[in-house]
């Protein structure tokens, strides 16, 4: 039985799970456009091993997400990881954002494109096939009304995340589907925080560090 603890600080939703066997027990969450993942994040933390009954001594493991997103938010998520992991000495696991994201939705066909507001007309993105598995490389990406044509002409294109409404008010295929205004959360975690447990696929706690993929900005 694995009890995980999940940190999704990536974006301006600060989330926190706790996951046994990959079925979440609490969860904790504020979308806060303020950014006060310093303030809430460790409060959040106690409130989930508080109403699941377990001692941060129970845990597993701690599975973050790793990035793409906010500088800030990424920051101050690992940190809390790569700490409780060397106090509590158990392994670090972690997520793509952008994944985490992408399993928010399930269509039947076609593809999950989800977009992380990277400021102006720019975003962080990652195509998923149906299955969820990732076809296309994450990449931070300026918009336009060609952007993402090619698997738009090839079938139903399923678009969500907080990027989702700047492509929105450019995109004219019929085979788009908007999910506006949704963000990642560590309830989306959980499965996949259990799998890569099971296989041991962990990070060098001491030189793990997010995947900014762009240089620093504030936000």
């Amino acid at each position: 039985m694995a009890i995980i603890l999940c940190l999704e600080t990536a974006t301006v939703n600060c989330s926190v799970a706790l996951a046994v066997n990959g079925e979440i027990k609490a969860i904790r969450e504020e979308n806060d456009q303020k950014f006060s993942h310093a303030e809430k994040l460790h409060v959040f933390i106690d409130e989930v091993l508080k109403e699941a009954k377990i001692a941060k001594a129970g845990l597993d493991a701690i599975a973050v997400s790793k990035g793409p997103g906010s500088y800030t938010g990424l920051r101050i998520g690992v940190s809390a990881a790569k700490g409780l992991c060397f106090a509590l000495d158990i392994p670090l696991i972690s997520t793509f954002t952008l994944e985490v994201l992408a399993q928010q939705v399930n269509p039947k066909d076609g593809f999950i494109i989800p977009l992380l507001d990277a400021r102006r007309m720019e975003v962080y993105s990652a195509v998923f096939n149906a299955e969820k598995k990732q076809i296309r490389e994450t990449r931070a990406e300026i918009l336009n009304e060609n952007s993402f044509s090619e698997f738009l002409k090839a079938g139903n294109t399923v678009f969500l995340g907080d990027g989702a409404d700047k492509l929105e008010a450019i995109c004219n295929s019929e085979n788009a589907r908007f999910h506006q205004r949704s963000f990642p959360s560590a309830a989306d975690m959980a499965q996949l925080a259990e799998a890569k447990y099971k296989i041991s696929d962990t990070e060098d706690v001491a030189y793990f560090e997010p995947y900014y993929l762009k240089e620093f900005m504030l936000g």
